[in-house]
């Protein structure tokens, strides 16, 4: 059986950056050995998840809950209207009294704030499942995906579109760990999160993978990513940034200045704004796969954490 992680910071993971290059290696490779049906232990045997959703859930929940149930393991998902964060108990008193009920947290919150605080006083490991700041465990789909349409990461060009947001922050620190080229095309003001792009850049030694701009260069790129133009909790600022994400919309003629590329989105899509129903549905379109892999790369994750 492959040893389980050890440069987790606390066991915990928090965003990408808390791996290792090798680290994420062991990730990907044990994602695909489990989707290739090659890979069948069952390291949550007799374990038990808490799964806090503060923030609406489709692919997230359902994917975790079956990985966990397919690792042997069990859950308990609760809502915000189960344990107020900050609210009905503190964060630190929440932490502690789940310690004492399950082996370890999945928590999709609105504030990164909170997941840290919720990891600084769990002893048991807490998976970042979503937070205004990062996303990590769709980036680790993603490079699943990048890995099984276009091959070595190193060889992968990818551009991403729209809004800096949680999910542009990921994929930084995903290219800073993975090494691939990523190029972040945002309006101005609305850039990601710059101590993001200055670690990644630290950690890349000046070899630059990421670039920053406002101008939409596709030429070249092995995959081009879009999200949506406001997040959860963006709602009302969704027609101001319709006018101003308008010129960044990825449809027929962005695609087309890269021939080779596929087309990415987390999901879920608002289409007609960020991305054309002639995209998403298009033959280059690997939305679905991602979507399918956040099911086997988490899998994975939960495996590394809990193996013996």
């Amino acid at each position: 059986m492959i040893a389980p992680l050890v440069s987790l910071r606390g066991r915990d993971f928090i965003d990408v950056a808390d791996l290792a290059p090798s680290d994420l290696r062991r990730v990907l490779d044990l994602a695909s050995e489990i989707k290739a049906g090659r890979w069948k232990d069952r390291p949550l045997e007799g374990r038990h998840m808490a799964m806090l959703f503060q923030r609406p859930s489709h692919r997230t929940r359902v994917s975790f809950e079956v990985g966990i149930a397919r690792l042997g393991g069990t859950t308990t998902t609760l809502t915000s209207q189960d344990v107020q964060l900050g609210y009905r108990e503190s964060i630190a008193d929440a932490a502690r009294v789940l310690d004492r009920y399950v082996d370890g947290i999945i928590a999709r919150l609105r504030s990164h704030g909170d997941l840290l605080q919720l990891a600084l006083f769990s002893e048991k490991p807490v998976i970042n499942a979503l937070t205004d700041r990062s996303h990590p465990c769709q980036a680790l789909a993603d490079l699943l995906t990048l890995e099984e349409v276009r091959g070595e990461l190193a060889r992968q060009r990818v551009v991403y579109i729209g809004d800096g947001n949680n999910m542009a922050n990921s994929l930084i620190e995903a290219s800073s760990v993975g090494g691939f080229a990523l190029t972040i095309v945002t309006p101005p003001g609305y850039d990601p999160d710059p101590a993001i792009v200055q670690r990644a850049r630290g950690v890349n030694s000046g070899k630059n993978h990421v670039t920053l701009t406002n101008q939409i260069d596709v030429r070249g790129a092995t995959a081009i990513y879009t999200d949506v133009w406001a997040s959860m909790g963006q709602e009302d600022e969704r027609a101001t940034r319709q006018n101003v994400f308008g010129p960044y919309q990825v449809n027929a003629r962005v695609m087309d200045q890269a021939p080779e590329a596929v087309f990415m989105h987390c999901l879920p899509a608002h289409r007609g704004e960020e991305v054309t129903d002639e995209v998403i549905d298009g033959p280059r379109s690997v939305v679905f796969q991602q979507a399918e892999n956040r099911l086997y790369a988490q899998m994975a994750l939960l495996a590394e954490l809990f193996g013996e």
